[in-house]
């Protein structure tokens, strides 16, 4: 299922989010699209890849609290590292998260 919601940090609104939380939606979510608005989060998820993506993303690993881990730019048709602590997986356009400011430390927030 594949639901739409709101990206926050505190009271600041980031971006809209896609919200999947199935192996099905989250294998789906990026493949055959030539670009993306917004952003992409995989619940239950400890490593991203973009094997089918045509475009580069920025990645954030994200915690049970949807504090962020790490970030990592990841470039067309690679696969990532899992990450031990990560629980879900944030994927947006490269440079999404420079103009969001977003960094390690970040508690974000997804809003209905």
């Amino acid at each position: 299922m594949v639901q739409t919601a709101w990206l926050l940090r505190g009271d600041e609104v980031l971006a809209s989010v896609e919200v999947v939380d199935t192996l099905g939606g989250r294998a789906r979510q990026l493949l055959g699209r030539r670009s993306c608005d917004g952003a992409f989060l995989a619940r239950n998820a400890r490593v991203a890849h973009t094997l089918g993506v045509p475009f580069t993303l920025d990645v954030a690993y994200l915690d049970d609290s949807l504090v962020v881990v790490v970030t990592v730019t990841m470039h067309p048709y690679r696969l990532g590292l899992p990450r031990l602590r990560a629980r879900h997986v944030l994927e947006a356009p490269a440079g999404a998260f420079e103009r969001w400011k977003l960094r390690p430390g970040d508690q974000l927030e997804i809003e209905a």
